[in-house]
């Protein structure tokens, strides 16, 4: 990737919703919404003080967020849609516990 964000600023893929509903329903192209949840794939060094020191950011490269459906700036790098914001701007990250991620047998 050859975009590097500055200050407290990162930069986001969207990941891909189910383009069917609960009901077996298609959703086509055109009736889908903008993702609120991504993964983290650059972040700035982070925010400056007033004192001058830079104060790290809480989300690290290949966390899963969650953001606003309005939130951030869409952008094409490297062929690629994505999304740069503030870090105030996403809600939180999504933590997967081991258990969750183990398919059930």
């Amino acid at each position: 990737m050859n975009f590097r964000p500055l200050q407290d600023r990162v930069l986001i893929r969207g990941v891909e919703q189910e383009n069917r509903t609960a009901g077996g329903i298609l959703i086509p192209d055109t009736a889908k919404e903008r993702p609120t949840e991504g993964e983290v794939i650059a972040v700035g060094p982070g925010a400056r003080s007033a004192d001058g020191r830079i104060h790290a950011l809480d989300v690290k490269v290949g966390d899963r967020v969650l953001f606003g459906k309005w939130s951030g700036t869409e952008i094409k790098v490297d062929g690629q849609d994505v999304v740069i914001m503030k870090e105030a701007d996403i809600m939180g990250v999504i933590v997967r516990d081991a258990a969750s991620t183990r398919k059930a047998a």
